[in-house]
């Protein structure tokens, strides 16, 4: 299984190609849109020129990784050949459904499917294609090429076999992979974003402002980053659309997004990405300034 394709060239996407072709594989990294592939594989190579002044690797090494991915602006075309197919497009269920949808058709008969979904159902998704058993969850973690979490996840149609090989597959990149079962958020994000959304809402309640609810839980619990500059590093748009998706799922009022959180993606504010979140990025993507609206 040396031939991969991975689908979309953002941050989880071009992370994913990253790790894959790093390791020996051929990879065909897909985006319909040129401008991301583009932005993908600069994103990469910066990656691979900081790991090379750190001299994790050596300059070879960075031209061997890059010269083992190839960009294709067509799913049909860039699936060609391929016995695994990773799709990392944007947390959207409509999306991910036409997609596979689309390797169905196009896809070997024998291709293994997964997707980076972060908290949709496995099943769900396996349910639009014509062989369920061959579709399976690799949830990396951000940033994938330095991150070891890789949750697997098995859909409810989910071969043994399938679950076994992306098991081994996975330690190949030198991840140490955790199979969990197919439930919304899984283990990762169940956990994680009921966190992050209680700290939103410590904040809208006037407990405690920005920089004191991330230095009590940097300081105290010994996190290497407070939860509201999580939140920013992954997206508050991201958050929210997980946090919906076990609220809709569980229909449990637990995991219901603070007012804050939607206003804020209402907004704009959607973290790193966008420049301003509960920090200020415009000048630096450390979070080193509140943001203007959380400034007492």
């Amino acid at each position: 299984m040396k031939n991969v394709a991975v689908i979309g060239a953002g941050t989880m996407g071009n992370g994913i190609a990253h790790s894959f072709a790093q390791n020996g594989f051929k990879v065909h990294l897909i985006d319909v849109n040129r401008d991301n592939l583009k932005k993908g594989i600069q994103t990469i190579a910066s990656n691979l020129d900081r790991m090379v002044a750190k001299e994790k690797i050596t300059e070879q090494q960075k031209q061997d990784t890059l010269n083992n991915i190839t960009s294709f602006t067509s799913i049909k075309e860039g699936i060609d050949y391929a016995t695994l197919v990773v799709e990392a497009a944007t947390e959207n269920l409509d999306l991910k459904l036409k997609i596979f949808k689309e390797l169905d058709k196009f896809c070997s008969s024998s291709a293994i499917l997964a997707t980076n979904t972060s908290s949709i159902s496995i099943t769900q998704i396996a349910a639009a294609t014509s062989k369920p058993e061959r579709v399976i969850g690799m949830h990396f973690m951000n940033p994938v090429p330095i991150m070891k979490l890789v949750e697997i996840i098995r859909g409810y149609n989910t071969s043994d076999a399938v679950t076994k090989t992306i098991m081994e597959l996975s330690k190949t990149l030198g991840k140490d992979p955790v199979e969990v079962n197919d439930y919304p958020g899984f283990v990762a994000n169940r956990i994680l974003m009921p966190m992050l959304n209680e700290s939103v809402e410590t904040l809208y309640n006037g407990v405690a402002g920005v920089l004191e609810i991330d230095t009590v839980m940097k300081l105290g619990m010994a996190h290497p980053m407070g939860p509201l500059q999580l939140a920013d590093f992954i997206g508050l748009d991201v958050c929210l659309s997980i946090l919906n998706v076990m609220y809709d799922g569980f229909k449990n009022p637990k995991y219901a997004p603070c007012p804050l959180l939607v206003n804020m993606v209402r907004a704009g504010k959607l973290g790193v990405k966008s420049g301003e979140g509960f920090y200020d990025y415009s000048e630096s993507r450390k979070a080193e300034k509140v943001a203007q609206q959380f400034l007492k």
